[in-house]
């Protein structure tokens, strides 16, 4: 058998093509690792050594100091101090209802705590630290810290906490902050300031606080850190200070804030006063109140329960939001309206009968006195409230220019107070009608718009505005609450302007004889007899009632019989000194009955403090000096007169 032989010759040629294919393989692989790394390290180094620089130094935000809230003499109304906190980021933890039992070995967490803790969590985001426990002491700190290591995702932080000293006093003007949610970031966003908030937990929610945001959060500052790898801070590397926010000195005297929500009692209502020269809000009142506090770094649910279920409605901000039927209060606009529109000039009088009839019509409007006041002229029908003279007058003025006229004075628009939320309520017309209801307007129902009632509706901020405008002359200012803005690093302290919104053109002789009316009102024979009282300084008011529910034309009104909060409110406007004025006020007192009985006497303990410094006289030194053999000098309560509680 032959054996065969190899051709090297031919294997070697092979040999050598697939080394050099191989060779051409192996180079190409290096020359795209080259081009690789060249686009890596050259093409993008600015790209990536910025991504390592970023690795290497972290932006820290420094959250500013809020701003502070004080009343016109110092008195502070919202301030911070720092408070431990114990916060949990739910994204770093396996088992948050374990963790939380461990945690509670060491610091005590109540119930309340887990439900605001579960609330809280619900309106963040995961990654976002919550607090379980706030105000931690010292001990309680020191024995956490101690522990720290076992517990990732779960620290201490030292936070600065909002803090409202004087509680419910004043709690619907200063208002309240709260944790931020995602509406309020929707909202910080769209007015451009997001970036403002890097670092901050909480932004205003309500009153002032929400209304002056921008002013009491400041600038939030910066630090460059230099961090290792595992995330720990080296060193500084620069630094940029943020600015404090600024502060805010209010109109409101809160010694008169006190005088004013301790007169109300138990009783629901709202009391707006206002100095009718600059246009400073004096006293805002919205009874009952509420304790921001609970707010600031969200409330637990039992308590959101029994503020936002409670009949009493705590939350509403009743001066700006509650909108009532101005009743009886309504009348001297109507009547200045009658006197500059030539409809009733004097001696124009009326033989009151007790009643109005539209003409060709049996049914008749029905005055609150039976047997009518008989000679009725203009100054006579507001001292006594005559029903009658009013429903005769608006119907010869009209709807439109009653309702353009009384415009002016802010009824059926906002007034544009310093806080937001603020209702218009309602002026009624004829288009407004056919819109809402697809019906057309009745000459009937511009009858019962001539005494308050009916589809107008008034906030007591509009009522008090327009009896401002009155008292001022028919120039119409701005009803503000902040008087001054005080910088926090140049001490520079910025006064809000006073700002002329309107003025009414009314002759002298017009208003002086709507003026002498009201005055009447709390003189002997006036609604008002026993406000005017020994008051030592003169007062124009009305009084006003408005009905809750409707009454039968013929039936007669018996508020015992009535279940409480289906009966008149009592509301009651005024301004004084009378012959100079520099404070104007509106009261309504929910269900109170009438004006006169109800919301006068507090709007003259508000007017008392106000004038003349005099503090309103404890329930139970008055109760003393009835007692028999009181030896004390005796006080003199002036009484309700019998017209004062049959009508207003």
């Amino acid at each position: 058998m032959r054996a065969e032989l190899k051709n090297f010759q031919h294997e070697q040629y092979y040999f050598r093509l697939r080394l050099g294919f191989t060779a051409l393989v192996v180079l190409c692989l290096f020359g795209l690792l080259a081009t690789r790394f060249f686009y890596l390290q050259v093409k993008q180094y600015n790209h990536y050594q910025t991504l390592a620089e970023k690795n290497r130094i972290s932006l820290v935000p420094i959250v500013p100091n809020r701003g502070l809230i004080l009343d016109k003499n110092g008195v502070v109304l919202a301030h911070n101090f720092f408070v431990y906190t114990l916060e949990i980021t739910p994204s770093k933890i396996e088992n948050l209802e374990a963790t939380i039992a461990e945690v509670s070995k060491l610091v005590e967490v109540s119930s309340l705590d887990r439900k605001r803790f579960n609330k809280l969590r619900d309106e963040s985001r995961n990654f976002e630290s919550v607090p379980i426990r706030t105000h931690l002491n010292e001990v309680e700190a020191a024995s956490f810290a101690v522990n720290h290591y076992r517990f990732p995702g779960v620290e201490i932080k030292s936070r600065l906490y909002r803090h409202y000293p004087l509680g419910k006093l004043g709690a619907h003007i200063v208002g309240y902050i709260g944790r931020i949610n995602d509406k309020d970031l929707i909202n910080l966003e769209k007015d451009g300031v997001l970036s403002n908030y890097k670092g901050s937990d909480h932004v205003g929610k309500s009153g002032i606080e929400q209304f002056y945001e921008t002013q009491l959060h400041g600038t939030t500052g910066f630090q460059q850190v230099e961090i290792d790898a595992d995330g720990r801070a080296v060193r500084v590397l620069s630094s940029t200070a943020p600015v404090p926010g600024s502060n805010l000195v209010l109109s409101i005297d809160s010694k008169l804030q006190e005088i004013a929500e301790t007169a109300f009692g138990e009783r629901r209502g709202a009391l707006v006063a206002i100095n009718p020269k600059t246009g400073e809000v004096l006293s805002y009142v919205s009874q009952p109140s509420f304790d921001p506090n609970l707010f600031v770094d969200g409330i637990d649910v039992d308590n959101w329960k029994l503020l936002n279920e409670s009949l009493d409605k705590p939350l509403i901000n009743r001066p700006i939001r509650g909108v009532y039927p101005p009743g009886s209060t309504f009348k001297p606009f109507v009547a200045l309206a009658g006197l500059e529109y030539g409809k009733r000039a004097p001696p124009y009088a009326i033989n009151d009968a007790g009643y109005f009839s539209l003409p060709n019509s049996t049914h008749r409007y029905r005055d609150w006195k039976p047997s009518g006041h008989g000679i009725v002229d203009m100054q006579k029908a507001i001292t006594i409230s005559c029903d009658t003279f009013f429903y005769g007058l608006a119907l010869e003025l009209g709807i439109d220019r009653l309702t353009g006229f009384v415009r002016h004075f802010g009824f059926g628009g906002k007034t544009g107070i310093d806080i937001q939320g603020e209702n218009g309520g309602l002026l009624p017309t004829p288009e407004w009608k056919m819109r809402r209801f697809k019906q057309p307007w009745y000459q009937g129902e511009t009858v019962i718009v001539g005494i308050g009632q009916g589809y107008t509706l008034t906030t007591p901020m509009q009522l008090a505005y327009a009896t401002a405008t009155l008292a001022n002359n028919g120039i119409a200012m701005k009803p503000h609450l902040v008087t001054q803005i005080q910088k926090a690093i140049t001490n520079e302290n910025l006064a809000i302007p006073f700002v002329v919104q309107d003025r009414v053109s009314i002759k002298p002789e017009n208003i002086d004889i709507i003026k002498r009316g009201m005055v009447d009102v709390t003189l002997p024979g006036g609604t008002a007899a026993s406000v005017g009282a020994n008051a030592g300084y003169s007062i124009a008011a009305k009084t006003g009632t408005a009905q809750v529910i409707g009454i039968k034309q013929n039936a007669k009104y018996n508020a015992s019989a009535i279940d409480e909060r289906h009966r008149d409110h009592a509301l009651f406007v005024a301004y004084a000194p009378a012959d100079d004025p520099t404070i104007a006020l509106a009261v309504i007192v929910e269900n109170g009955g009438h004006g006169g009985s109800a919301a006068g006497p507090i709007a003259r303990k508000v007017m008392d403090y106000y004038l003349l410094g005099k503090l309103p006289i404890p329930e139970s030194t008055k109760a003393d000096n009835k007692k028999p053999g009181n030896s004390g000098a005796s006080i003199v309560t002036p009484q309700t007169t019998p017209e004062e509680e049959l009508h207003d």
